[in-house]
Parts: structure tokens; C-alpha cells; sequence
């Protein structure tokens, strides 16, 4: 079965990120991926797809101009006598199901986030039919896809974007006298939350509160935010506590340096970010929002905080950084927790059941019309 797996972008630390991992699986199942980006971005994501042995096109051009892009997928599909169209996000779905229709291929799409622009929205319920599978990376997303969009029970599968690696190096114990490390990974976004978190050690600061340990909070990640949160961390007082640390291309050796994790996201649907830390053992600060709310045992394995509530994180916060001894043995659990619920043979078992679905859509592996 040759598979065109058409995302985006090659961004780095967006829907490009979990390509590697979800191809292993497929070429495992006896496919062939070839990995079709419809602009690049800033490209941080192509190092991993390439490190991976995977054959990835990048289409050098932009982000708004579809007609041309569409005809660029056509020919690369054509030319890849491709069997399937797997796409992911909304403009890579909506070109794929036209070329798909075009080609009488079966369309397979993830749906990866809990928010979809309204008119994203429209668009993928008007044409959802035009996918024969429609894949959620959670059961939050999967729920939110038969809502919005309308999908129908057979036509929608799950496979959590999350495998738990237990060979992931990991973080240890705070030891007193040492300053508590917190930190977080994602874009500079405000469906990220990060002006929350900012404005929520503000409160604190200005509350009196005078944690039991000096700390150190690093945000990992780039974005058109950047600016606006500096400027948010110099007017709170902020700059010797809060650091933007930029992009990370060790997102794991970041993680293991740490002590505490923070996710104060406005929506997300898996969110792989809070899955990796609680792999590395730390404890984590989350919204509930997506499947964090699961996730995140509250009390157990971190605490959980209502989207959009600051004053909520300051508590989360001070009550960590009143008692740093106790983050340890909450990201022990939390370590735990993940790599029973997302080891990487549920990974592999989601990726198989998936496969075997579409043997029977391409009549075994070999090319069939999809109407």
C-alpha cells in the first residue's frame, strides 16, 4: 500500500511533530509513506521526518495561494501512484479530499485540535463525507469530531498521538538549596495560555507571597507572541523568574531539567507537550481542557486548573513551590501513569487496527475507487 501522508508544514512543534513516530508504524504494517509538506515554515520539524528515512517533499512556496498548491499535490500524488491520501489539518484535508475525489482515492484525516476556525468548521463539515476515515488523537477530539463535524460512528477511529518511551532520559529530584526549575514547551500562542501563566506570577508576586525556594520558569518555544509576553514579563517585574527561552531542539533534554512542568493552555486536544513531561517524570500543572483533564491526576500526578484562570494557576503554583520536596514522587507516579496508559504497544496496536481498516478500502493493499 502506498500511503501520500500530505501535512502543512515541516514547522517545528506543530502537526509535523508526531510524522516520524505515526510512519514507523505505518511501514511496519507493510506500507510505503512518502511524506508531502505544503509549504515549509521555519522547517525545524524536517530534521526528525529526514533522521526517520522517511521520503518527505517540502513545496517551497506559501500559505495562502491553494489553487497552486493544489495542482502541486495532484501531480505529486499522480506521480506517486499513490494507494491512499492521509492529510493532516485543515488545508492539507480540504486539498487532499479534492485531489482524492479527483483521483477516486480513499482520503483518511486526522483531527488533531479541540479548536477549528469557524470557517475551517463549515469547510470540514460540509466535506467530511469526502474522507472515508477520520482519525481523533484523543477521545476529547474524537467526541468534539462527531459533534462538530458530523462524522459518523464507522467512519472515525482513534490513536492517541502519544507513544511513552521508557528509555526518555528523566528528570530528577529537587534537592534544598537548589532553585526550583519550571518550565513548559510550545509556540508563543495565546491558545497557549502563557500571558495567563505570566499573569498569574504576578499576582503572586504582588500578593506577597515569598516562596520557600528561589525558582526559574523557561517557556521552550517560538512565536508571534514573543514580543507581547516580554513586554508582559518586564511590566510585572518579572525578568529575573520568567525567560523565553526560545525554540529547543533537545525537547527532552529540556524536560529532564527540570522539576515541575506548566500547561496553562486555552485548548488543546492530546497535547503531547504535558504527555513528554509527566515521561520524565515530572509532575504538571494543567488546564483542563482536552485529554490534560484526564491526564493529570489532580493531586496525584500534578494539579488541574480551569482554562483561562489565572488566579487558579497562582494557588497550583504557590502551593507547589511551598512544598518543592513532594514534586518528586508526584512525577514518579506521573511517570508511571503514561507509560501504562500510553505505552508504545497501545501506540503500535491504534496504528494496526487502523491499517487493517484501510486493506479493506483499498481492496487489500491495492488501488480502488472510493466513492
Amino acid at each position: 500500500m502506498r500511503i501520500a501522508y500530505v501535512i502543512n508544514s515541516v514547522e517545528g512543534g506543530g502537526a509535523a511533530a508526531p510524522v516520524p513516530a505515526v510512519c514507523a508504524v505505518l511501514r511496519a504494517q507493510g506500507a510505503d509513506v512518502s511524506v508531502l509538506a505544503l509549504t515549509g515554515r521555519d522547517r525545524r520539524g524536517l530534521a526528525a521526518i529526514e533522521a526517520a528515512g522517511l521520503d518527505v517533499t517540502v513545496r517551497p512556496d506559501g500559505e495562502k495561494d491553494h489553487c497552486a498548491a493544489l495542482h502541486w499535490l495532484d501531480a505529486r500524488i499522480a506521480a506517486q501512484q499513490a494507494d491512499v491520501i492521509w492529510t493532516s489539518l485543515t488545508r492539507a484535508t480540504l486539498l487532499g479530499q479534492i485531489v482524492g475525489q479527483r483521483r477516486r482515492l480513499p482520503v483518511v484525516s486526522w483531527q488533531h485540535a479541540a479548536f477549528l476556525k469557524p470557517a475551517n468548521r463549515v469547510l470540514l463539515r460540509l466535506r467530511q463525507k469526502r474522507s472515508a476515515l477520520w482519525i481523533a488523537d484523543s477521545e476529547c477530539v474524537a467526541a468534539l469530531t462527531r459533534q462538530r463535524l458530523g462524522v459518523a460512528e464507522d467512519r472515525l477511529a482513534i490513536w492517541p498521538l502519544f507513544a511513552a518511551d521508557a528509555a526518555a532520559p528523566q528528570a530528577r529530584a529537587w534537592r534544598p538549596g537548589e532553585t526550583l526549575r519550571i518550565g513548559s514547551l510550545g509556540r508563543l500562542h495565546p491558545v497557549k495560555g502563557y500571558d495567563l501563566l505570566i499573569e498569574a506570577l504576578a499576582r503572586l508576586k504582588t500578593s506577597g507571597f515569598h516562596p520557600a525556594t528561589p525558582f526559574m520558569l523557561e517557556i521552550a518555544g517560538e512565536g508571534a507572541e514573543r514580543d507581547a509576553l516580554q513586554g508582559r514579563i518586564d511590566a510585572a517585574g518579572l525578568r529575573d523568574e520568567v525567560r523565553l527561552a526560545g525554540f529547543t531542539a533537545d525537547p527532552r533534554g529540556f524536560l529532564a531539567s527540570l522539576h515541575l512542568y506548566v500547561q496553562p493552555s486555552r485548548s488543546e486536544g492530546l497535547c503531547i507537550g504535558v504527555h513528554e513531561a509527566m515521561q520524565a517524570g515530572l509532575p504538571a500543572i494543567g488546564s483542563a481542557v482536552g485529554e490534560m483533564g484526564f491526564t493529570i491526576q489532580h493531586r496525584r500526578t500534578g494539579l488541574v486548573v480551569p482554562p483561562g484562570d489565572a488566579e487558579g494557576f497562582a494557588f497550583a503554583l504557590a502551593e507547589c513551590l511551598s512544598a518543592p520536596e513532594r514534586l518528586h514522587m508526584m512525577g514518579v507516579a506521573a511517570r508511571a501513569h503514561v507509560l501504562e496508559k500510553f505505552g508504545p504497544d497501545v501506540f503500535a496496536g491504534a496504528g494496526a487496527a487502523i491499517m487493517a481498516r484501510l486493506r479493506v478500502l483499498t481492496g487489500n493493499g491495492t488501488s480502488a475507487p472510493h466513492r
